[in-house]
């Protein structure tokens, strides 16, 4: 009886974290952005001229005029040498990288550096796993590795984000008919969702 009630648990949890994670965070950023900009707004304008919500389209406001600007070339170039300086700084460096690359991933303006899942054998043994040609043109591969017909596959690791980039014959791979998200998320879950 307790196996079935903690079964029963388990499932409602898995069931409902994720979507109360995805509120939870829709819910902090309008709570911080009203927060932080509603204060300043109601230190630059009349408290009688200020209404609840108003620091959360002004931070909307914000994020698609930066959005906005950042299609023009003095923008790009200036975000650039700013993000050099953030590229020296020891500590940050490492921190901004990993977030700055997380969002890279999923962002619409970029070509995506995964562009064919496939699968990976594994010697004489029968096996595969999924992974992602990351680089599969020759004169991108750096000089030592342009040998044989030699593509870079990306392998991911379930449960994490991490992985191995492994260099490897193109005859060691089999294409997949398979979307990147449902690749992604069928390896990072181990195969559990479906």
């Amino acid at each position: 009886m307790l196996k079935f009630i903690s079964r029963h648990i388990l499932t409602g949890l898995i069931t409902i974290l994720p979507v109360l994670l995805s509120f939870y965070l829709l819910y902090w950023f309008a709570v911080t952005a009203e927060t932080m900009l509603g204060t300043m707004i109601r230190l630059m304008m009349p408290e009688e001229f200020y209404w609840p919500g108003m620091g959360l389209v002004v931070g909307l406001v914000v994020i698609f005029l930066i959005g906005l600007m950042m299609h023009a070339y003095i923008v790009q170039r200036l975000f650039a040498k700013g993000e050099k300086i953030l590229y020296r700084m020891p500590l940050i460096k490492s921190l901004y990288r990993a977030i700055r690359d997380f969002f890279d991933y999923f962002s619409p303006n970029k070509e995506k550096e995964f562009n064919q899942v496939v699968s990976v054998h594994i010697g004489e043994t029968g096996m595969q796993v999924i992974g992602f040609v990351t680089q599969a043109v020759a004169e991108n591969l750096p000089e030592d590795f342009r040998g044989e017909d030699s593509i870079l596959v990306y392998i991911p690791l379930s449960y994490m984000i991490g992985g191995y980039s492994v260099l490897m014959p193109r005859t060691a791979v089999r294409p997949l008919n398979m979307t990147m998200d449902d690749a992604m998320r069928f390896t990072l879950t181990a195969g559990v969702t479906k």
